[in-house]
């Protein structure tokens, strides 16, 4: 399956999604440092690609589309609106509005599956609403979700690390 990486970070979700054998389309990573990073692990040469995702167009979407099938859009949207580490601001803060552009690339692209992370405190924020907002915007563009909660150390990882993990299937899709 092809997939785009937004939110793309240092590759996290393209090293498990290529070691599974799927394509990368492209990505979208704000942050200079983790782009050069995910520029250096990964052999991105002829990939789309954008730096900040609120400058992407409907058109420019459309037009990767229009390139490349994408089966599958991964991302871990920025979690500090959320977190317990951070002022909990949720949708007031503009990182926390951030997860629209990922419905806004589904509702666009169609693709078969999300595939999302973000921090254990999402669950909790705003006493559940942040969540269900999250889960119903999902539904609405024709995704059925399944989520859990999961620790890295308990898949051999030597750190102590929960994170949400969403998976979106479109509805009627095979």
């Amino acid at each position: 399956m092809n997939f785009l990486d937004l939110f793309a970070g240092i590759g996290g979700f393209r090293l498990g999604m290529e070691m599974a054998g799927h394509e990368p389309v492209g990505y979208v990573e704000f942050d200079k440092f983790a782009r050069r990073s995910y520029q250096a692990m990964y052999d991105t040469k002829g990939e789309w690609t954008k730096h900040d995702i609120t400058t992407v167009t409907d058109d420019d979407i459309r037009q990767l589309g229009n390139k490349r099938r994408v089966d599958v859009i991964t991302g871990g949207f920025p979690c500090q609106a959320f977190s317990i580490a951070g002022k909990r601001k949720g949708f007031d803060d503009t990182r926390g509005t951030l997860f629209f552009e990922i419905a806004r690339f589904a509702n666009i692209l169609r693709p078969r599956y999300l595939f999302l992370e973000n921090v254990k405190g999402l669950f909790s924020h705003d006493n559940g609403d942040t969540f269900e907002t999250i889960l119903r915007t999902l539904d609405e563009l024709g995704y059925d979700c399944e989520w859990d909660l999961l620790n890295s150390k308990d898949f051999g990882v030597p750190q102590n690390r929960e994170r949400v993990f969403i998976i979106g299937h479109l509805r009627g899709a095979s």
